[in-house]
């Protein structure tokens, strides 16, 4: 159920990314936005459909822009507070005037939190991407640490920079914030500048979404939740299979969203709303669930401070749901998402009996026991057969 509900969030994020990407490039070059987004699919299918080292190093590439972007700003924000280039130096001023710190007290902070957490919905590419290395749990354990320290310099620095630099109250709703902080800073180019790292980080996230919804969707094939021809890898080791039915999904939104832009772009937000708070809320009860199973057994990859960790995020993820509900723009959101939790766990019931019943078919014309075929083994046969080493 929550892989379903994970290739669902993913393969909804395949034509939002690329409509909000044609979006930005038709203000430069005079193309349909529907043929822009076509473009941007096509190429970033073909790039997943090469193989996974190929994806790993296009991701390379982005994030390396993203990072640089991130760094000379965080630079160029810590100048501008010392006095460098600026007469008139803001300090710290602007965390705690026009109203004090949290003017609008804590709930807020904590409806401001919810797009927070979308907006950092992806660190666990790590454990897709890990499975595909030389040496899983190594890779796993380094890149977790990696993408935690890094969320804590650029993401939290480079927004406390912000903040620093343009007061609260003057933050306009819908324009960049980075440039707004740049163009504070009598930055040159400004908005050129971070038009073009926002669509690096479009084409990231798009590219990410293909890699995804591809070995989610096989794995799903794999352990016979999803059609058994989807588990079929193509010369280059890669599931091509599942790639093509994410760029059909992408063209299929970009079309739809050229005749009614509005409704369908807005219902693809909608539609993918909470549904990443349940699967992660999901897999951390999996997670204690199966290390109470194993045991005095040590696993490969422990979780920090285990069990107080993982019921702290539950406890985060009830907050955060919690927060959707008394905000009217979340509520929405959260409303369609739970009608998708319970489609698929009304799914997951059907797949559930239909097993049990093939089951005790099975053992009554068999002397044989027959073996418990609803939950599955989990196998991944690309763990062994991928070309590429992205862990590396």
């Amino acid at each position: 159920m929550v892989g379903w509900l994970y290739w669902y969030f993913w393969i909804i994020v395949v034509p939002v990314e690329a409509i909000a990407g044609a979006v930005l490039l038709h203000g430069l070059i005079a193309l349909p936005v529907w043929l822009i987004g076509s473009v941007m699919i096509a190429v970033m299918g073909t790039v997943n459909l090469m193989s996974a080292r190929s994806y790993g190093e296009f991701e390379f590439w982005f994030a390396s822009v993203k990072v640089a972007a991130i760094a000379a700003f965080i630079l160029l924000g810590a100048a501008y507070l010392l006095g460098l280039g600026s007469s008139h130096p803001p300090g710290l001023r602007n965390l705690y005037a026009y109203g004090g710190f949290m003017p609008h007290g804590m709930l807020a902070v904590v409806s401001g939190l919810t797009t927070v957490f979308f907006l950092l919905t992806g660190a666990e590419i790590t454990t897709i991407a890990a499975v595909e290395s030389r040496d899983p749990a190594r890779a796993l354990n380094k890149l977790t640490t990696r993408v935690i320290s890094r969320i804590m310099v650029f993401y939290i620095v480079s927004t406390l920079m912000v903040v620093i630099v343009v007061p609260w109250n003057r933050i306009v709703p819908g324009e960049a914030p980075f440039t707004h902080a740049l163009n504070t800073m009598h930055f040159p180019s400004a908005g050129i500048v971070i038009n073009v790292v926002i669509l690096t980080a479009v084409l990231s996230c798009l590219n990410s979404a293909f890699y995804i919804t591809s070995r989610v969707l096989f794995t799903l094939a794999a352990n016979h939740d999803a059609p058994a021809w989807l588990v079929r890898l193509n010369g280059r080791q890669v599931p091509a299979r599942s790639v093509l039915l994410g760029c059909a999904a992408g063209l299929v939104g970009i079309l739809v969203a050229t005749w009614s832009p509005g409704r369908v772009f807005a219902f693809l937000i909608n539609a993918s709303g909470a549904l990443i708070v349940f699967v992660y809320m999901l897999t951390a009860c999996a997670q204690i669930r199966l290390r109470r199973r194993l045991g005095g057994l040590t696993p490969p990859v422990r979780v920090w401070w285990f069990p107080w960790s993982s019921y702290a995020t539950i406890g985060a993820l009830i907050a955060v749901l919690i927060s959707m509900v008394m905000s009217p723009t979340m509520a929405t959101q959260l409303y369609v998402s739970l009608a998708a939790l319970g489609l698929a766990l009304a799914a997951y019931v059907v797949l559930a009996w239909r097993r049990r019943r093939s089951a005790s078919r099975a053992a009554s014309s068999s002397a044989l026991p027959a073996a418990n075929s609803i939950d599955p083994p989990i196998t991944l046969p690309h763990q062994q057969t991928a070309s590429g080493s992205v862990g590396e």
